[in-house]
């Protein structure tokens, strides 16, 4: 099993070129299933999760061509396998996105229930809720959820009880092919759903409301094919950033949207990390000391989930203390007892974490425990006096393309060691 081993205390300096994102990725490969396509997705990641849902789709009967230079991917086809299979759902959450568009092209659909994960349950019965809503008749045996609708769904007025980034994929999707009109209420806001809906459009949907917590959609007859340029990564982004603030060095972060860090960027300055737009991207420096700050988890334009394990890194070595709250998943303190073999003092309370600040940490091995604290652990490693090793970091594959690569490229002291 392949682990990183980093020498901290380089400032990191230059460009880093940051990829489509993750969690724009696969909501929009599993937009395919609803057009024979093409569907041709531009600024593609190359990342485990995208290959997961490529052998998913495929075994669904779809094409799939990934071009990693040209950075591209082709998808297209009619699905011939109505059924997701556990063991590839089981790989990966995000599987169920592919239950809306078959269901809502095909008439049913039937999905291994995705289970729990490492940083908490994650339940589905939101995505359910509304496909009954738009007259889906759906059972839950054997692990699985068959869902049917033999005369096509219906547009329905779909209100969540609480924000859910998959649900409202899921329902955005399906309402497309829909017959009337669907509106989603308190639906997420993140990026990644902006995204997916102007692809939809494209595709020929008929969708009102982008960056609203209210979405309308009319529902057309068929969808065709397009062309979609899939949005630059802002967990990446803001992954990167810390790694500029925790080192004290200044930081390109080519193609990276500031509109999309929303209140990551605040927070950072607040820490006294400076983040200004730039003509390519977005720059990032660090002039003097860091100053602890509180921050809590919330949906977009909130301070999201997945950078809330990078901060705490940049947290541990900032003055004075900073408490983070975590109010999405129950589970994700994980990284924690890991960042204090390092020397960080991290007292975890419930759902919420007191970080004081140290002068510096010292390396160690440590052990990841899922994706975003992989990449918690090595920004602690790059701050780190001596030599730190992260265990497991397959995890790392998950949802960062070439991440060793590109910190070494700004002078990080980091390799990849073979399993």
């Amino acid at each position: 099993m392949d682990r990183i081993r980093l020498r901290g205390g380089r400032p990191l300096k230059g460009v880093i070129p940051i990829g489509g994102a993750k969690n724009a990725a696969l909501p929009l490969m599993a937009a395919s299933l609803l057009t024979d396509g093409p569907l041709v997705l531009t600024n593609a990641p190359a990342l485990d999760d995208t290959r997961t849902m490529a052998k998913l789709l495929e075994q669904h009967g779809l094409a799939v061509a990934h071009d990693q230079e040209a950075r591209t991917m082709t998808l297209g086809g009619t699905a011939t396998n109505l059924v997701a299979p556990y063991d590839l759902v089981r790989k990966m959450r995000a599987s169920v996105l592919v239950l809306g568009p078959l269901l809502a092209r095909y008439g049913e659909a039937k999905v291994s229930l995705p289970g729990g994960c490492a940083i908490g349950t994650r339940p589905v019965d939101l995505h359910l809720k509304g496909l009954e809503q738009m007259g889906a008749k759906i059972e839950l045996d054997s692990g699985y959820m068959t869902a049917r609708a033999p005369e096509g769904l219906r547009g329905a007025k779909v209100y969540f009880t609480q924000v859910s980034v998959g649900a409202t994929e899921n329902l955005l999707m399906a309402a497309t092919l829909a017959d009337g009109i669907t509106e989603l209420v308190n639906a997420a806001r993140e990026p990644e759903i902006d995204d997916l809906a102007h692809c939809l459009i494209a595709m020929g949907a008929k969708i009102e409301g982008i960056g609203t917590d209210r979405l309308r959609i009319e529902g057309v007859k068929s969808l065709h094919g397009a062309t979609h340029a899939i949005v630059p990564d802002r967990i990446e982004a803001g992954s990167f950033a810390c790694a500029a603030g925790i080192t004290g060095g200044e930081v390109l972060l080519q193609g990276a949207r500031l509109e999309h860090l929303g209140t990551v960027a605040r927070v950072l300055r607040e820490a006294g990390v400076e983040v200004d737009e730039a003509p390519e991207g977005v720059l990032v420096k660090r002039l003097s000391g860091l100053r602890g700050v509180d921050v809590m988890t919330e949906p977009f334009p909130g301070f999201a989930t997945d950078m809330q394990a990078q901060f705490m890194a940049l947290m541990a070595v900032a003055e004075g203390a900073s408490m983070i709250t975590e109010t999405i998943f129950e589970n994700r303190f994980m990284h924690v007892p890991e960042m204090n073999r390092m020397g960080a003092r991290i007292n975890v309370h419930g759902s919420s974490a007191i970080v004081r600040g140290v002068s510096r940490l010292s390396g160690a091995p440590v052990m990841a425990t899922d994706l975003r604290a992989s990449v918690s652990l090595i920004l602690a490693g790059l701050a780190a006096g001596g030599e730190t090793i992260v265990n497991r970091v397959y995890h790392l594959d998950r949802g960062y393309e070439r991440l060793e690569a590109k910190l070494a490229a700004v002078g990080a002291d980091i390799e990849r060691l073979p399993g």
